[in-house]
């Protein structure tokens, strides 16, 4: 299955493939595009080396990738591909030769484990499996893919070939020669970069390489670490660039070499070594790329965007990324760098903020809005709350607790109200609007406490909250295509609180004249079929159904009752794509059954974080965006990072019909992946999602306002110290659980 898969992308990219645009001009140091370098082909999806990573990586990335192997030997002089000496990293050596581990210095360090120069070719090759070391990856694959040798990459045919020589002192202490082999063993055919860390090495090779065929690399490890030939930290020689010109014609180094980042996790000033390196004739080579990494803040979880910060900025490009995604690097490389935004076309889907740039700025505040339409979004959303003096204002629930700093000051309004959530909370309605003003955003993450990945704490507590008429005028100032306005709880709000956000709305919307105008979009959604029908008279306004349960299939029944009431439905990711255990499983028919009654769809909610990506889409959420827009055929997607979903739409290569590109990033194919996975290891299917039904539809009509009774007379008051003190007790227990808190 895999091979026809693989088959199907090759011809895929092939036959989009065509000659770079001529209007690209590159800082790089021969003005030619940089080069994607697949470290162990995509190891960042299968084992590195192995057949499937190598021909993975042949089949989703630029024409002219280069493949990667980390060359080690075994004790009959065989090379092999794997990044780390000790084969127990990266295989399950340890379970089947468990009395094979030795220590050995390596580099002046101590190093036990199982190394490849004990075994020969036949024991590692006949037995060996590989499995994946990075936890964030899939283990799906382990113990199904044998061992790589040199032989095996080259054989794959890559358009380049790279050979890494890490440890050439160490096989020579240990009576294996790395340059016999590679003279012998592959005569230097088809090899056209070799690279180390270790002078000695270069030096020798470069009197034996043709360099009009094979560059030689040196290739820079952590600064403080000392190179075994000359004795010096690789920081020193990177003072005296002019000495490697003598034996390599390239450097690799970190990427944080180049762009460094401080202890806060942002990026600082960039360092001159790309342009000092250039001025000597040496080609620079960016190394650490993975998108399944943390990351600078700078870049939103968002990897095209880090590559792009190194190949497209007016001061240089590198030469070449080296990468675990080579997809990705692609993408950058051939789509997204020197490209001018397209305008959006006739259909395209549309991009709506959830909160605004929420991944950014604390969501619902005036900051997160106007970064949302920096970033390109068409529709800026506000869930509207109530205080309890009536005014209506944007915040994403009707609990603040999570997205505001009232935890701190409110927490004896902390109660349970099970018709809204079953967790207790601080509601909006016990709060009067001068509460809520003297609070504090908040800007919070959603896997801060799974994955440790917080978002932007520089901007954790900037911006103020918009009352409704002000997020209105903000929308009518900038001009926006259209906007989103969610109404929730109004049933409890009118029933049980005297508030009534269906006309609070509705009178917002009419005085900024909304009602009476065509010019921008107005989307009403709500989850409450008997609040769409409170604006069904108003033909400006387009109803949005929103089906919050996860569903797998929308019969005709059901869909006829929403056709009822309204235009549109919002659906989670996972009523369109299911997956199971981090794998999607196939792709639902709910969207083709709504577009069948002529209801538009959105999803909702995409995130750039990897956590919260299936394998399907390579730990990048450009692919996610592709699966729904250009895949499936989403009407529109909500997301907490609207510039990931901007690059992508306004790009050429989101559009097979663009001739200058020369690179398509192709949609995942839901269940694809899944199927290579062997039927023994595959995880058990999940119970079956229910169909729509018209009981998960129709609501009952809405209450009347009511007042709420007045309460009860004040008894005696206890001792204030007694309850100061209790107060106190409650407020530290309760920061502690609502800091805790994170949405799901």
């Amino acid at each position: 299955m895999i091979k026809y898969l693989l088959l199907v992308s090759l011809v895929i990219h092939a036959t989009l493939a065509n000659s770079e645009s001529a209007s690209k001009k590159w800082l790089t140091l021969n003005g030619q595009r940089p080069s994607v370098i697949a470290r162990g082909g995509f190891s960042g999806l299968f084992p590195e080396s192995s057949d499937f990573a190598n021909q993975m990586a042949l089949g989703t990335s630029v024409h002219d990738v280069v493949v990667l192997c980390n060359l080690q030997l075994t004790k009959d002089g065989v090379g092999i591909c794997q990044g780390d000496i000790r084969l127990d990293n990266t295989t399950n050596i340890a379970m089947l030769f468990e009395k094979g581990s030795k220590t050995y210095k390596v580099n002046g360090q101590d190093l036990t484990g199982w190394f490849a120069l004990d075994f020969t070719a036949d024991q590692l090759l006949a037995n060996v499996s590989l499995v994946q070391n990075i936890f964030s990856r899939p283990s799906a694959f382990d113990g199904m893919l044998p061992m790589s040798t040199v032989d095996d990459v080259r054989n794959s045919n890559p358009p380049a070939f790279w050979l890494n020589v890490q440890y050439d002192a160490f096989y020579t202490e240990n009576k294996l020669s790395v340059t016999n082999y590679i003279q012998k063993a592959t005569r230097l055919q088809g090899v056209n970069y070799i690279s180390s860390p270790e002078i000695g090495f270069l030096k020798r090779m470069n009197g034996l390489v043709n360099k009009a065929k094979t560059m030689l690399i040196f290739v820079f490890l952590d600064k403080k670490a000392t190179e075994p030939t000359s004795s010096q930290t690789y920081g020193s020689i990177l003072g005296n660039l002019a000495t490697i010109k003598k034996f390599a014609s390239g450097i690799v180094v970190p990427k944080d070499y180049i762009w460094p980042v401080n202890t806060a996790n942002y990026l600082d000033a960039p360092t001159s070594l790309v342009n000092d390196a250039h001025k000597l004739g040496l080609e620079v080579y960016a190394s650490g790329f993975a998108n399944d990494f943390t990351t600078s803040y700078n870049y939103s979880y968002d990897p095209s965007a880090e590559y792009l910060q190194f190949i497209d900025n007016s001061q240089f490009s590198v030469d070449g990324l080296i990468t675990d995604f080579p997809p990705t690097a692609s993408e950058a490389v051939a789509c997204f760098a020197q490209y001018p935004d397209i305008k959006p076309t006739k259909g395209q889907a549309l991009i709506i903020t959830h909160n605004g740039a929420s991944g950014v700025y604390a969501g619902s505040t005036d900051l997160a809005y106007q970064q949302g339409l920096e970033d390109g979004a068409d529709i800026i959303d506000c869930s509207v709350q109530m205080s309890k003096d009536g005014v209506a204002f944007c915040l994403d629930s009707v609990d603040v607790t999570r997205d505001t700093t009232a935890a701190a000051t409110f927490m004896s309004l902390s109660t349970t109200i099970p018709e809204i959530q079953q967790s207790s909370g601080i509601f909006s309605f016990d709060l009067s609007w001068s509460d809520i003003q003297a609070l504090q955003p908040q800007l919070t993450s959603p896997f801060e406490n799974k994955g440790g990945l917080p978002r932007n704490p520089a901007n954790k507590n900037k911006g103020k909250f918009l009352t409704l008429a002000e997020f209105l005028e903000l929308a009518k100032v900038k001009a926006v295509t259209g906007i989103l306005i969610n109404i929730e709880n109004a049933a409890y709000l009118a029933s049980q609180k005297g508030l009534d956000i269906v006309s609070a709305v509705n009178t917002a919307l009419s005085n900024a004249t909304f009602d009476k105008q065509s010019t921008q979009k107005v989307l009403i959604q709500s989850d409450d079929t008997s609040v769409l029908s409170k604006f069904q008279n108003v033909p400006a306004y387009t109803r949005v159904l929103y089906l919050k349960d996860e569903i797998s299939d929308a019969p005709k029944t059901p869909v006829g009752e929403i056709k009822k009431y309204a235009d549109a439905v919002t659906l989670p990711r996972f009523s369109i794509v299911p997956t199971i255990d981090g794998f999607t499983t196939a792709t639902t028919k709910v969207v083709n059954e709504m577009h069948a009654a002529n209801i538009s769809v959105y999803v909702t909610v995409l995130r750039n974080e990897f956590v919260t990506l299936a394998f399907d889409y390579f730990a990048d959420p450009t692919i996610e965006i592709a699966t729904y827009t250009s895949g499936i055929g989403v009407d529109g997607i909500i997301t907490e990072y609207p510039a990931t979903a901007s690059r992508y739409l306004r790009n050429p290569c989101s559009s097979d019909s663009m001739p200058e590109s020369s690179y398509s990033i192709i949609p995942a194919e839901a269940g694809s992946l899944l199927k290579t996975v062997p039927e023994e290891t595959q995880p058990p299917a999940s119970s079956p999602t229910p169909a729509l039904d018209v009981a998960d539809i129709v609501d009952p009509p809405l209450p009347a306002v009511t007042k709420p009774a007045s309460p009860p007379p004040a008894t005696s008051p206890r001792s204030s110290a007694l309850a100061n003190i209790a107060n106190v007790g409650l407020s530290l227990v309760a920061i502690v659980v609502f800091s805790s808190l994170s949405l799901m």
